[in-house]
C-alpha cells in the first residue's frame, strides 16, 4: 500500500495555523454579550452616544473605524494592538500610516467617557468592536450582536502588520490564501470586502492602474477599469506625487452609505483598487460578487456573520492581556 508522507516544510506551518486558531476559539468561548452587566452596565450606551456624536461632527468616522477594526483584528486578533502609539508598534507600519485620525479619536473619546463612569473595566479592544458595530448600523448597514470581555494586548509590532495585512495589488490567489490562514473562506473574504462600499483610498494605492499600467505608457490604464472612470481618476489624482494626501471615494455612487453598490459597481469596471477588480475576474469569487450585487439583504446577513466571526479572532482573555488605562499605551509604561 502506497504511503504518502507530508513534507515537514509544509506540515509545520499548517500545524501552527491550526494551533493559533484553536487558541482563538478557546479564548472566544470566555466572552459574553453580558460581560459588563454588573461591572459597567451602561457600557454599550456610552460607546454609542460617544461615537454617534463623533460621526455627526465627522461623517468619515464610520468608514475609518471600520478600517481600523479590520487592521486590528486581522493581524494578531481583536486586541487593540493597532492603537498603541510608540515606535515599532503596528500603528507605525507603512500600511497603517494612512489609518484616519478620526477613527483613533472615536475610540479615545469612548474610552475617556467609560473611565469616568466605570474606571478600569472596559477594554479598548471591546470599545473598538462596539464602535465599529454601531457605526456600521448608523450609516445604513446591518446590526449584529457582539460578545465582550476581550483584554488588550501586551505587545504590538509593526512587522506583524506588514506581514499579515492584505495589499491592494495582491492577486486573487494571494488574497484567498491569506484569508485562509486566518480561517476565512473565499465567500467570507468577498463579504468583508463589502466594507469598501464606504470610505476612500489614497491615489498612491491605485496609481499603477491609471498611469503607465504595467509600464505600457503613461496614458495606459488597467483594462479592467471603466475608461471614463479611469480618466476621471487621472484628473482627480493628477498631483498625487506632490500631494500624497489626495484620495477618492471607494464607492463613487453612495460613498457615505453602507449598501451593496460596491458589488454592483464591480461588473461595470468601477472597482477602485486592483484587489477589488480581481474579485470580479476570478471564478472562485465572482459568483459571490454577483450574488451580493443582486441581493442586499443577503449581503447584510453574510457581512454581519463574518464581522461577528472576525471580532472573535485572536482575542486575549485572562492573564493574556490587560484593560489599558489609555488605549494608546500599555499599563506598564
Amino acid at each position: 500500500m502506497l504511503q504518502v508522507q507530508t513534507p515537514t516544510s509544509l506540515l509545520l506551518p499548517t500545524l501552527l495555523i491550526l494551533f493559533l486558531l484553536s487558541i482563538s476559539i478557546s479564548s472566544a468561548s470566555n466572552l459574553s454579550p453580558f460581560y459588563y452587566l454588573h461591572s459597567c452596565p451602561d457600557a454599550e450606551q456610552i460607546v454609542f452616544q460617544t461615537i454617534n456624536a463623533k460621526q455627526i461632527s465627522n461623517p468619515t468616522t464610520a468608514a475609518g473605524t471600520l478600517r481600523l477594526f479590520f487592521h486590528d483584528c486581522f493581524v494578531t486578533g481583536c486586541d487593540a494592538s493597532v492603537l498603541i502609539s510608540k515606535s515599532s508598534a503596528e500603528r507605525e507600519a507603512d500600511i497603517n500610516l494612512s489609518l484616519p485620525g478620526d477613527a483613533f479619536d472615536a475610540v479615545v473619546r469612548a474610552k475617556a467617557a467609560l473611565e469616568l463612569k466605570c474606571p478600569g473595566q472596559v477594554s479598548c479592544a471591546d470599545i473598538l468592536v462596539l464602535a465599529t458595530r454601531d457605526l456600521v448600523q448608523i450609516i445604513g448597514g446591518p446590526r449584529y450582536s457582539v460578545s465582550l470581555g476581550r483584554k488588550d494586548s501586551l505587545f504590538s509590532n509593526s512587522k506583524d502588520a506588514d506581514l499579515f495585512l492584505p495589499r491592494t495589488n495582491m492577486s486573487s490567489s494571494e488574497l484567498i490564501h491569506l484569508f485562509g490562514t486566518r480561517g476565512f473562506s473565499a465567500q467570507e473574504m468577498v463579504a468583508l470586502a463589502g466594507a469598501h462600499t464606504v470610505g476612500f483610498s489614497h491615489c498612491k494605492e491605485f496609481a499603477g492602474r491609471i498611469y503607465n499600467y504595467k509600464n505600457k505608457g503613461w496614458g495606459v490604464v488597467d483594462p479592467r477599469l471603466n475608461l471614463n472612470f479611469a480618466q476621471a481618476l487621472q484628473r482627480a489624482c493628477a498631483n498625487y506625487l506632490k500631494d500624497p494626501t489626495l484620495s477618492t471615494f471607494n464607492d463613487v455612487m453612495t460613498p457615505g452609505r453602507f449598501d451593496n453598490l460596491y458589488y454592483k459597481n464591480l461588473p461595470h469596471g468601477l472597482g477602485l483598487l486592483a484587489s477589488d477588480s480581481v474579485l470580479m475576474t476570478d471564478h472562485r469569487t465572482r459568483p459571490f460578487v454577483l450574488r451580493y450585487a443582486s441581493n442586499q439583504t443577503l449581503f447584510f446577513e453574510d457581512f454581519a456573520k463574518v464581522m461577528q466571526k472576525l471580532s472573535l479572532y485572536g482575542v486575549k482573555t485572562g492573564m493574556n492581556g490587560e484593560v489599558r488605562r489609555r488605549c494608546d499605551s500599555f499599563n506598564n509604561i
